[in-house]
């Protein structure tokens, strides 16, 4: 059964690598639909596969065919809703560009990031738009220890796997997971925006922090819990749990397999140019609580996490 099983995947895997030549007689719609096939056909082994090999084998292909369906002008206007499941599919509101992001998780507990751009770019208003796929190459390894300051373009992007866009003035902010490794994960408050040349950009200065200037927001915390990450329109704020400390303990302080929510949360608000935080919000009332002139209650007792 299980060399059955092998056989299958492979000549699978071979009819996926086969490039699909688009006849005269297919639209470019029909051609879509056939390579989003391909790539529903694999899923299960790129995504949910228990081999490593399987899995790194399998993403191999779904890069390929998905670049191929992207280099396509056309393609922007196709929605791929049978992928979300599997790839995060992010468009702006002004719908020029739209993101991909998706992770490989490898059995060290680390993972590898995925993604591509594209993008509908004019140099002028008037002009008619050119089109342009950036593709997303991700080097968060070399740069493990300085991930907040780092800005960097698709070529050299710090990848993650963004769920969230937040359109601004001339910028993007994506909100990202990243699993990092088997006892630490992260969230990012990451920022986007484009060069008049078209060029894409990771890491912007709107951040309002004291002593700090950083280029994205990072949070590390326990692999075990669950952190709040969202953005809430309505009040034009960024949200997320306060993260702490199993124990107020100096042995425990930057050791982040130990931090989590404690109960309490922030928020990052728009203060003119910038963003700036708000700590101590009161989540359950009205948009006073993210007033940039509200100041933390001392008296306010936290309630340490408990892991799951």
């Amino acid at each position: 059964m299980k060399r059955c099983k092998k056989i299958a995947y492979t000549l699978l895997l071979l009819c996926t690598l086969t490039k699909y030549v688009l006849s005269q007689k297919d639209t470019l719609f029909t051609y879509f639909q056939k390579k989003e096939m391909y790539l529903n056909n694999i899923a299960p082994y790129a995504f949910r596969s228990s081999n490593e090999k399987q899995r790194i084998d399998s993403n191999q292909v779904t890069y390929q065919t998905l670049k191929d369906i992207l280099q396509y002008p056309e393609s922007f206007d196709y929605p791929f809703d049978s992928l979300k499941k599997e790839i995060s599919i992010l468009i702006n509101k002004e719908k020029t560009f739209r993101i991909f992001t998706w992770n490989l998780p490898k059995n060290d507990g680390t993972h590898l990031y995925f993604g591509f751009i594209q993008h509908r770019h004019k140099k002028q208003k008037n002009e008619k738009p050119e089109y342009q796929l950036h593709l997303l190459s991700d080097i968060s390894e070399i740069i493990k220890n300085s991930p907040e300051t780092y800005v960097g373009t698709a070529q050299k992007w710090y990848g993650m796997l963004y769920y969230q866009m937040i359109d601004a003035k001339n910028y993007w902010i994506l909100l990202g997971w990243d699993g990092n490794e088997k006892l630490v994960q992260r969230k990012f408050i990451d920022v986007l925006y484009f060069k008049p040349d078209g060029t894409a950009i990771f890491g912007k200065d709107i951040f309002k922090l004291p002593k700090k200037n950083p280029k994205r927001i990072m949070f590390q915390y326990s692999n075990d819990v669950v952190m709040t990450l969202r953005y809430e329109a309505k009040k034009n704020a960024i949200v997320f749990s306060h993260l702490s400390p199993e124990r107020e303990d100096v042995y425990m302080k930057e050791q982040y397999q130990f931090y989590g929510p404690d109960g309490s949360f922030d928020a990052f608000v728009k203060d003119k140019e910038k963003w700036k935080l708000v700590e101590d919000i009161d989540i359950r009332n009205h948009e006073d609580n993210y007033s940039n002139n509200k100041k933390p209650d001392p008296k306010k007792q936290k309630t340490l996490y408990q892991p799951k």
